[in-house]
């Protein structure tokens, strides 16, 4: 890829996880456990503390992400290594997170491609609130996996390559 393309798709990374990082902020800032917990009093009180603690790692992967891509963006001249490696890592750690979070309180429902539905999926009964959120973030999150999935396998080859 040319430098241009490169600085371009991490431009439009950064504005992406921007957006993001503004709908987690609001939800991470007006709720609690028990705010959620009053959404939905039948639900376990432990998954609900899984879920918000997801959420802040999501939210703090994030920023760390844009950070990353700020730092990159302003440099001069523009450094298509380092970009490409930003990219990767948001790939990996962020989009990563949002599909298939470490604690499993969420995953990716690999048919929803074929059913028309939401591709996120709860192995509990989630409070609306977290519901909402994730169906709000999928569409950016899909559009950020497009964005970046060059870095999936051609990045990852190309710096096996050069070693």
């Amino acid at each position: 890829m040319t430098n241009v393309i490169v600085e371009n798709q991490t431009k439009q990374v950064e504005l992406y996880l921007r957006e993001v990082i503004d709908i987690l902020t609001e939800y991470a800032n007006n709720h609690t456990i028990g705010a959620i917990h009053d959404e939905a009093p039948q639900g376990d009180i432990v998954y609900y503390k899984e879920l918000l603690a997801t959420v802040r790692r999501l939210l703090v992967y994030c920023e760390e992400g844009s950070d990353a891509c700020k730092v990159v963006i302003m440099s001069v001249p523009f450094r298509k290594q380092a970009a490409e490696r930003i990219l990767y890592k948001i790939y990996h750690q962020v989009i990563a997170e949002f599909f298939s979070p470490k604690n499993d309180c969420w995953f990716e429902n690999s048919r929803s491609a074929y059913t028309g539905k939401n591709a996120i999926a709860f192995p509990r009964q989630a409070p609306p609130s977290i519901q909402l959120l994730l169906k709000k973030l999928e569409g950016k999150f899909q559009h950020l996996r497009e964005e970046l999935d060059y870095y999936e396998t051609d990045y990852q080859t190309k710096i096996t390559q050069s070693k």
